[in-house]
């Protein structure tokens, strides 16, 4: 698995969106302070997010971005693979490949699928939700702690 900057954008600009859920739209010039994110970039990922669904606009004076979902029904993995594709770290690991004459016999494919299992039960696992939370819970015991 390898993530892209434009992966790594996607998802910033996602926890982003998930940390101001619920309070309005967050204009492209805010998100891409917050996730240090050049504009002209950060416009095409999200017309790409956009069009996956997971983001959605609202043009005019007061315009900007907010989520299409609930942070609690956007996974990792859901971003990971609609932006950078497939998880796995090599071909072989995926669902009825048969392009190996050696699939069968080879040493390194049971690795290959132990590691795909564990990097998809983290990113499955954890939602946009989880992620803004633990950031809340950090800034809190930031200003708690004099």
């Amino acid at each position: 698995m390898r993530i892209t900057y434009k992966g790594d954008y996607a998802l910033k600009a996602i926890l982003d969106l998930a940390l101001h859920y619920g309070s309005g739209v967050v204009t492209i010039h805010e998100l891409a302070k917050e996730a240090d994110i050049p504009i002209k970039f950060l416009e095409q990922v999200l017309l790409e997010l956009k069009r996956g669904g997971f983001v959605e606009s609202k043009r005019g004076k007061v315009g900007g971005y907010f989520l299409a979902k609930h942070p609690s029904q956007i996974k990792i993995g859901d971003i990971i693979r609609f932006v950078d594709g497939p998880i796995e770290p090599i071909t072989c690991v995926e669902k009825n490949y048969c392009g190996c004459r050696d699939i069968y016999k080879c040493a390194f494919r049971p690795i290959w699928q132990n590691v795909s299992e564990a990097i998809s039960s983290i990113v499955d696992n954890t939602t946009f939700e989880d992620l803004a939370n633990r950031i809340r819970e950090k800034q809190e015991a930031f200003i708690y702690s004099i």
